[in-house]
C-alpha cells in the first residue's frame, strides 16, 4: 500500500510526541561537572552487569527483564574532567542543578503550562548499561499545558527534567561486552511530551517543529549531533501503541509515522489472513528440527562456516505462514524481518533464513531446500525458518521466531522500536510497564516557589512576531531572512557574530540559512561545525584573512576535520589572502595577457578583466580591493 493512498482520519491514527533536548548550562544535573564529551583515550574504566529488581510492588519491569536476558556486560570509560563518583555511582547525588530547573520553567511557560509545587525525582529502570546505577533520574516540573500548531490547539501534558544516558561507543568479545562512555552521563534534558491528538504524519513534523522553536526561543539549549531526539508514541485503532524511540532529525518525523502505519496495516492484513487459513497460536509449536545433515556439503557461504566450525542448523515449521513471511510491511522490510529482529535479540544470532525468500541469493539449492522442508514435515502453506549458531543460540533464536509468529495470530504486540536512518524502525525490546517507575531516596523534594517562578516570567524570551520585528528593523534584513532565521537553530549564533565580526548582517543571516542547508543537501555533516568555529570564520572575514567566497569551502572542510581551526582550514585549502603587492602582479599580468582583448573593449573590459582577475584570485582577496587596484591599474595604464 502506498503512503498517498492512506487516509489517515479514517484509519484513525494517533500520535504523541516525546520531544528531549539538551540543555545548555554549565554543569550536569546532579553533579558540578562541565557538560561536555572526551575524545582522547579514556584515563578510567569499570566493569559492570546490571540486574533488574523488583518494584516496591514485587514486580520486574518486562523491558528491564529483557535486557538482562541479554547477558552482556558492561564496559565503562571516563575521564576525570567530564566525570566523577556521581556518574560512576559511586557517590550519591548532589542537589539538583537549579539553572536547568529554571531553563525548564522558561519553556513550560512559553507552552502555558503551570509549574507544579514540588519537583519529585524519580527513578526510571533502565538496564541496557546507558545508565551506571540501573535507573534514569527524571523530574516532572509543569504540566497541563498547550499550543497553537496550524490553528488547532495541541494539549502539552508534560515538561519534565531528566539526565542523559551514557553514549554507546562499540561492542566487544563477540558481542557479550558492550563499551560506554559516561562523560555525556548527567548532562540535563528537558523532555516535553504533548497528548495524542496528532491525526497525520505530516501534522506531527509540524508539532515537533514548533516545539523545537519554542526550545530555541528559550537560548538555553544545545544544538548539533546527538542534542536532540524526538520520541513518537504512535497508534491505530485496531493496531497497538508503539514507541519509537530515537528519531534525530525532524524531516525524518513523517516518513517515520507513515512507514509505521504500513507496518500495523501490514500486520492487521497478515493477522486477517492467518484467521482465513484457520491458524492459530496452539497450532505453532516450539518443534526444532536438527538439519545440519542437510547442509553438510551446501555452498552457501554463511552455513559452510557454521558446519565448519560443528554449529548447529535447526528449523521450525511455521504451520500456515507460506507467502506470509516475506511479505513487505515497509520498504525493504517483510514480515520475515520481524521475526529475524526477535531471533537476532533473544538468540543473539546474526539473522534467520526463510523458504519465502529466494534462498539461491545465499547459494542455498532447490534440492536442499526440498530436503529442509521434507525434514520438517512443511507442506505446502507451511514456511520454514532456519538458524546456524551455537545449539542454545539457535533454540533461543527458534523459540523468538515462534513466539513473534504466534503474536501475529492475535494482532500486533505492543513493544518498543528504534528508528533508522531511512525512516523505517527496527524492534528494540517490550514496551516498559508500570514497574518502571519508584520514587528516588537520595534527593529531597525541590520547591517550586512562587519567587521561582515569578523571576522566570520576568525574564521570558520576546514572542515570535516581536522578534520578526526587531530582527527586521535592528539587522536590517528583509522578512524572508528574519523568518528563516527564527525558524532556524542558529538565531542567537546570528545575533553574537553580527555584533562581533563585522560582517554585514545579511551576509551572515544568508549563511546560516540557505547556505548551511543546501551544504546539507549535499551531505556534509554540518553539526559538526561547533559555534566558535562559525564565530571564527565569520571574525576572520571581518579582519580580512578571509573573503566571503571562502566561507562555506572553510565551513565544508571545518565539518570534515574535526578539532581543527579556521586557520588550519585556511592554510590547507590555499586560502591565505593576496597581499596589495601580489594582487597587483597577478592584475599586471592579467592585463598585459589581455591587450588585444582590452583595446576591442575599450571602457567595457572592466568587467572582463573583473571576472579574469576574480577566476584565478577567488577566495584569496576582497572583489572591492580587487575593483579598486583594477580602476588603478586602469588610470596608469
Amino acid at each position: 500500500m502506498s503512503k498517498s493512498s492512506i487516509d489517515y482520519t479514517k484509519i484513525g491514527l494517533k500520535v504523541g510526541l516525546e520531544i528531549h533536548q539538551q540543555l545548555n548550562v554549565n554543569s550536569k544535573l546532579f553533579c558540578s561537572c562541565p557538560p561536555e564529551l572526551f575524545k582522547e583515550e579514556p584515563e578510567i574504566t569499570f566493569l559492570r552487569r546490571l540486574r533488574p529488581t523488583q518494584s516496591e510492588l514485587g514486580q520486574v519491569d518486562p523491558a528491564a527483564y529483557f535486557e538482562f536476558k541479554k547477558g552482556v556486560k558492561i564496559l565503562y570509560e571516563a575521564n576525570r574532567k567530564s566525570s566523577c563518583l556521581v556518574e560512576m555511582d559511586e557517590e550519591p547525588p548532589h542537589p539538583i542543578n537549579m539553572d536547568a530547573v529554571e531553563v525548564v520553567l522558561t519553556a513550560s511557560l512559553m507552552m502555558n503550562m503551570q509549574p507544579v509545587d514540588e519537583a519529585h525525582v524519580m527513578r526510571k529502570t533502565v538496564i541496557d548499561g546507558s545508565n551506571t546505577t540501573g535507573f534514569q533520574r527524571t523530574t516532572i516540573i509543569a504540566l497541563d499545558g498547550w499550543i497553537v500548531v496550524g490553528g488547532k490547539t495541541i494539549p502539552m501534558q508534560a515538561a519534565s527534567l531528566e539526565e542523559d544516558a551514557a553514549r554507546k561507543i562499540g561492542t566487544q568479545d563477540e558481542g557479550k561486552t558492550i563499551r560506554y562512555r559516561i562523560d555525556r552521563l548527567g548532562i540535563p534534558l528537558i523532555e516535553v511530551t504533548t497528548a495524542p491528538v496528532i491525526y497525520s504524519p505530516q501534522e506531527a513534523q509540524e508539532v515537533a517543529f514548533v516545539i523545537g522553536r519554542i526550545l530555541r526561543d528559550t537560548g538555553r539549549v544545545m544544538r548539533g549531533l546527538g542534542t536532540i531526539r524526538q520520541d513518537l508514541n504512535v497508534s491505530l485503532p485496531n493496531g497497538a501503541l508503539i514507541e519509537i524511540k530515537g528519531v534525530q532529525t525532524l524531516e525524518l518525523i513523517s516518513t517515520v509515522v507513515e512507514y509505521e502505519v504500513q507496518r500495523q496495516l501490514g500486520l492487521i492484513a497478515i493477522k486477517e489472513e492467518l484467521v482465513k487459513r484457520g491458524i492459530t497460536p496452539d497450532a505453532l509449536k516450539v518443534e526444532y528440527v536438527d538439519v545440519t545433515g542437510v547442509f553438510k556439503d551446501t555452498m552457501s557461504k554463511i552455513l559452510r562456516n557454521a558446519v565448519d566450525k560443528n554449529q548447529k542448523v535447526l528449523a521450525v515449521r511455521l504451520l500456515g505462514f507460506a507467502g506470509l513471511t516475506g511479505r513487505e510491511l515497509m520498504p525493504n522490510f517483510r514480515f520475515g524481518t520481524e521475526l529475524s529482529d526477535r531471533a537476532k535479540f533473544w538468540g543473539r544470532v546474526g539473522g534467520i533464513f526463510h523458504t519465502d525468500e529466494v534462498l539461491a541469493n545465499y547459494g542455498i539449492t532447490p534440492q536442499e531446500i526440498a530436503e529442509l522442508q521434507k525434514a520438517v514435515q512443511a507442506g505446502e502453506g507451511d514456511a520454514v525458518v532456519f538458524v546456524a549458531d551455537t545449539a542454545e543460540n539457535t533454540q533461543d533464536a527458534l523459540k523468538a521466531v515462534v513466539d513473534r509468529a504466534q503474536e501475529a495470530c492475535l494482532g500486533i504486540p505492543q513493544e518498543t522500536r528504534t528508528a533508522k536512518d531511512d525512516g523505517t524502525t527496527r524492534y528494540m525490546r517490550p514496551r516498559p510497564g508500570a514497574a518502571r517507575m519508584y520514587p528516588e531516596t537520595d534527593i529531597p523534594p525541590q520547591p517550586i516557589t512562587t519567587e521561582i517562578v515569578k523571576k522566570v516570567q520576568a525574564h521570558l524570551p520576546e514572542p515570535a512576531e516581536k522578534k520578526l520585528e526587531r530582527l527586521s528593523k535592528q539587522y536590517s534584513l528583509n522578512e524572508k531572512l528574519a523568518k528563516q532565521l527564527i525558524d532556524s537553530e542558529y538565531l542567537s549564533l546570528f545575533e553574537e557574530t553580527a555584533k562581533s565580526s563585522g560582517v554585514s548582517a545579511s551576509t551572515i543571516a544568508a549563511f546560516l540559512t540557505e547556505t548551511v542547508k543546501a551544504l546539507q543537501r549535499d551531505g556534509i555533516h554540518t553539526a559538526q561545525v561547533t559555534d566558535e568555529q562559525i564565530g571564527d570564520i565569520f571574525r576572520a572575514v571581518g579582519s580580512g584573512e578571509l573573503t566571503k567566497e571562502a566561507i562555506a569551502d572553510v565551513f565544508s572542510w571545518l565539518a570534515k576535520n574535526e578539532g581543527k581551526t579556521v586557520q588550519d582550514a585556511t592554510a590547507v585549502l590555499g586560502f591565505k589572502m593576496f597581499t596589495e603587492a601580489e594582487l597587483t602582479a597577478v592584475i599586471d599580468r592579467i592585463v598585459v595577457a589581455n591587450k588585444a582583448q582590452i583595446e576591442k573593449l575599450g571602457k567595457n573590459a572592466f568587467g572582463m578583466l573583473m571576472g579574469a582577475v576574480m577566476k584565478e584570485v577567488r577566495g584569496k582577496a576582497s572583489p572591492d580591493l580587487v575593483s579598486k587596484l583594477l580602476k588603478k591599474a586602469e588610470a596608469d595604464p
